[in-house]
């Protein structure tokens, strides 16, 4: 008993610091991508990816960053970077959508639309 008493608080402070990094591996990456540093937002989502290959909201959200690249390229006639980012963005959106058939339904238009999904 006394043991237990003694271990509480450092168990209160694992328990805080894993609760911590959990949050800061779902927020983390998205505020970098509000922030214009897609680089380290796609370094995080992959860590996350790392950690569990079935998150649909990490995958959609490193389409959108390619997409997004993909249109700033297009806007510069830079078309063959512009279709490599379309191709990457397209290959993450259709991951998000097998795992997650019901949302993205944006994304499930825009791949059906460019020809990229067929069904």
């Amino acid at each position: 008993m006394k043991l237990l008493i003694i271990l509480e608080p450092y168990a209160r402070r694992l328990a805080r610091t894993v609760l911590l990094e959990v949050d800061t591996r779902d927020y983390l990456p998205n505020i970098y991508a509000s922030n214009g540093e897609y680089v380290k937002a796609l370094e995080y989502y992959h860590q996350a990816l790392e950690l569990n290959s079935k998150l649909p909201q990490a995958l959609n959200n490193i389409a959108v960053i390619y997409h997004y690249q993909g249109v700033k390229a297009s806007k510069k006639n830079n078309f063959e970077t512009a279709k490599v980012m379309f191709d990457k963005a397209a290959e993450y959106w259709k991951q998000a959508v097998q795992l997650a058939p019901n949302n993205y339904i944006e994304a499930q238009n825009w791949l059906k639309t460019t020809g990229r999904l067929t069904s």
